[in-house]
């Protein structure tokens, strides 16, 4: 997978990909030039005493250096350059990936394991890119040109070679064999650290409700000890390498020099010569060296990049159309027809047989006991899920044939947990209509009851939202959901149990300015209290799924049981009445 990834997103790359190869291959044969120079120099120079040939090939070695060094440097920008353009497209990749994703890929996944995977993952591919680029072409090219470049000199020492990068290749290698799979291990402990923190800061209401902080904290304790046992099993497998590559580095240097001496003193060959193979060997080993030190990167980016790869490879449950519908001859129209929905291996279907029509300028309500099915009909409608059979319509059109842009523009969604972004009141309120006026902004802040206090917010409109609306209340985040979806003026607004935080007073009031100020507009209303829907055109009741009642708040008293049953449970016979 890290092959094929690598493929597909350095091909636009590929100028800046040759010219490190091109500057690398230069460095690279300077560096394997300058110890016959230097061999040059003692058997030629020092050893008969010419100081003039010293200096002129002096002279030669020091061209040859600064042409090494500004080839390096050319070559690690150019490689930087690459991997960093290498993770900013992949990290473009797979949000694109994510973003297409619906409701059941996200919750396949899981959002810990999506953070991780478009950061760490990433960063992981990223790096050994990087490592790639400055250090993995270079290595090759020294080890090969430097057992050409050594057998020139001397072919008598050859065999050190082939016993020193042998032991060297088995010794990493035995290494790493044991590393990979504790990569894997990790990026998936990563994975569990990222859940438990974002469970702990989104719910710290919670904890501390129910004191218990010490409870998180040892859980929290607990998945930050397996990262970190499985962390040091690595490292000190890490800690092995380089001791284990020195080790061979100075066994092969003394025994060179060992038997090397023995033939200077025998008369075969010339110091230089041998001080010259001594190099080469030594480049031919720090070129295995380098090569190693990108074998411990490349298990954990191979892993990364499996990971990223199931990201990307994943084909979203709602399939988009090329060439969607963008004009309508209704508006504001809304049919289920036979729809059902089941989850992926569930038994039974959430939903079965939904057949209704909501129109323009109704209020459609849904309501039923907790499990009933009401918000998981409501996200068939922008398509967060795709009905497993039957047809959901909007505007007579199929929404599975809709333009995605078009079909969205249409809908109002407050979903039954408002969220709201990190920014002021004024951008979450322009979230789906950036050029809204503030004019605008006030009048859908007063129909959503939410003028009062936002005119209290120290700034008004420019006041601060933090992630999630956590400085709101929960009724304020619901009140500025809704506003929200006003401001945008859609033809069909749904409140997925979007009352539930405010106060009866308030609920009234809210629904009395929602007749007054939308009108035209089809409302589709979730709730669980009989109150909020009391005065909807049309109320479907929904259980296990069916409907099992359909009709105004006094046909249902006289023919749904269901329905009274619930009415009875919250409103005594006069209020119901």
């Amino acid at each position: 997978m890290l092959l094929t990834i690598l493929g597909r997103y350095l091909k636009p790359h590929w100028p800046l990909l040759v010219a490190v190869g091109v500057f690398q291959l230069a460095q690279s044969l300077a560096s394997l030039y300058l110890p016959s120079l230097n061999a040059d120099i003692i058997d030629n120079g020092i050893a008969k005493g010419d100081i003039g040939y010293i200096f002129r090939v002096g002279s030669i070695m020091l061209a040859i250096t600064v042409l090494q060094v500004a080839c390096a440097i050319t070559a690690v920008y150019f490689g930087a350059r690459v991997a960093m353009s290498l993770g900013r497209d992949l990290r473009r990749g797979v949000f694109a990936k994510v973003s297409d994703f619906s409701e059941r890929e996200v919750s396949q996944f899981g959002a810990p394991s999506l953070i991780t995977r478009t950061t760490n993952d990433v960063q992981q591919v990223q790096m050994v890119m990087l490592m790639t680029c400055t250090l993995f072409i270079s290595a090759p090219m020294l080890a090969i040109g430097g057992v050409i470049m050594a057998l020139q000199q001397d072919v008598g020492l050859s065999w050190l070679m082939a016993i020193s990068i042998p032991a060297l290749l088995v010794a990493v290698g035995a290494i790493m064999f044991r590393m990979v799979p504790l990569f894997r291990t990790m990026q998936k402990r990563i994975d569990t650290v990222n859940r438990v923190l974002r469970e702990q800061l989104t719910g710290i209401r919670v904890v501390r409700a129910f004191v218990r902080e010490k409870v998180e904290a040892d859980r929290f304790a607990d998945a930050n000890k397996d990262v970190t046992q499985v962390a040091l099993r690595a490292g000190r497998l890490f800690a092995l390498m380089f001791p284990t590559v020195m080790v061979v580095l100075n066994v092969s240097s003394v025994a060179v020099i060992w038997f090397g001496g023995l033939q200077v003193e025998a008369g075969d060959i010339q110091v230089g010569t041998l001080m010259a193979f001594l190099q080469y060997l030594m480049q031919i080993l720090m070129g295995v060296m380098m090569a190693t030190f990108m074998a411990i990167l490349l298990p954990r980016a191979a892993v990364s990049a499996d990971r990223i790869g199931e990201v990307l490879d994943t084909e979203s449950s709602v399939v988009m159309p090329e060439n969607g519908i963008t004009e309508l001859k209704e508006h504001g129209t809304v049919e289920f027809l036979d729809v059902s929905f089941a989850y992926p291996g569930a038994e039974q279907s959430v939903l079965k047989n939904l057949s209704f029509i909501a129109r323009s300028g109704q209020v459609t309500a849904i309501i039923g006991s907790t499990g009933a099915g009401k918000t998981t009909m409501v996200n068939l409608l922008p398509r967060l899920f795709d009905a497993t059979g039957g047809s959901v319509l909007v505007d007579g059109e199929n929404v599975r044939e809709l333009d995605p842009d078009t079909l969205w523009g249409l809908i109002g969604l407050i979903p039954q947990k408002p969220y709201l972004f990190s920014g002021t009141v004024a951008s979450n309120l322009r979230y789906g209509k950036p050029d809204a006026t503030e004019d605008e902004l006030w009048k859908a802040l007063e129909i959503a009851q939410a003028r009062d206090f936002v005119e209290e917010m120290d700034g008004g409109l420019d006041a601060p939202i933090t992630q999630g609306g956590t400085n709101v209340s929960g009724g304020q985040r619901q009140r500025l959901a809704i506003a929200r979806a006003l401001v945008k003026q859609p033809e069909i607004y749904v409140f997925d149990d979007s009352f539930s935080a405010l106060d009866t007073g308030t609920d009234a009031r809210l629904r009395l300015a929602l007749r007054k100020n939308v009108q035209g507009a089809t409302m589709i209303i979730v709730a669980q209290r009989v109150s909020t829907i009391v005065d909807a055109d049309q109320i479907i009741v929904l259980e296990n799924g069916e409907i099992v009642g359909r009709g105004t708040h006094q046909e249902l008293l006289e023919t749904s049981e269901t329905y009274a049953e619930i009415v009875s449970s919250q409103l005594t016979a006069e209020e119901a009445a």
